[in-house]
């Protein structure tokens, strides 16, 4: 689970780090009241919640909440704060997002509660490989909207999070096509794979010129279980559709 803390004094910072420093189904990162900086990371990433101090001299925690959520509607919110201040004071928006309050001095124990909260409610992704390639999330089954798109992420997740390449890529899923011809394939299996990502609320590929890289957070597939225990499903053929897959199951 990926979260992002935000407070405008660097002591505060260390405090919270010291909390979490050992839970190693958390990944973090600090930031000052940076408002570009903050945006800039969450839209990059899929960020799980966002802890936000609620006054900070360049923006509020309030309204960096809102900007955060525009952002990432899936984001739940927890307000930092050493004031008296409750659901009540919070617009419709913000609310429906918010996990949750931590009151400084920050305590442990209500900080485990919310962790454990968010990462109940954070949304899962399972790929199956093993047969008939399909993803769920939340058991719901993902609609790619085209069949390239679709071999696009399973060559992802056979990638198992190191970079694809765009010239990788193209070899695989196009390979008896000219280069030039495939590129313009190429670039739209991107765009409709970003779409589904986007229109699932799972934005979980990071989209740089020419290579693609999956983030493993809250995703669950059968072939890294595969490639820790070495143990084949019985009877199940590995992504039977894609023909480059025979070379990554050996």
């Amino acid at each position: 689970m990926k979260i992002i803390i935000v407070d405008d004094e660097m002591s505060a910072l260390h405090t919270f780090l010291t909390d979490i420093i050992g839970r190693t189904d958390v990944e973090y990162k600090f930031f000052k009241d940076n408002e570009r900086e903050i945006c800039e990371y969450v839209s990059k990433n899929n960020i799980a919640a966002a802890f936000l101090d609620i006054n900070m001299p360049h923006i509020s925690g309030l309204e960096l909440a809102e900007k955060l959520i525009k952002l990432s509607p899936g984001i739940k919110i927890v307000f930092i704060t050493g004031l008296d201040i409750s659901e009540k004071d919070l617009t419709e928006p913000v609310l429906s997002h918010t996990a949750g309050f931590l009151y400084k001095p920050c305590d442990t124990d209500a900080l485990t509660r919310l962790l454990a909260s968010i990462e109940r409610d954070s949304p899962k992704l399972t790929a199956k490989t093993f047969g008939a390639f399909d993803c769920f999330l939340n058991d719901n089954i993902v609609r790619f909207s085209s069949k390239k798109s679709k071999e696009l992420f399973a060559l992802l997740l056979v990638y198992n999070g190191r970079e694809l390449s765009m010239s990788d890529a193209i070899s695989q899923l196009w390979p008896d096509m000219d280069t030039d011809k495939s590129k313009p394939l190429y670039r739209d299996a991107v765009w409709r794979l970003r779409k589904t990502l986007k229109d699932i609320d799972f934005e979980c590929v990071t989209f740089e010129r020419a290579k693609l890289t999956l983030n493993k957070q809250n995703i669950y597939c059968d072939y890294w279980e595969y490639l820790e225990t070495k143990v084949l499903p019985a009877k199940a053929v590995f992504l039977k559709s894609y023909s480059w897959s025979l070379a990554y199951l050996t």
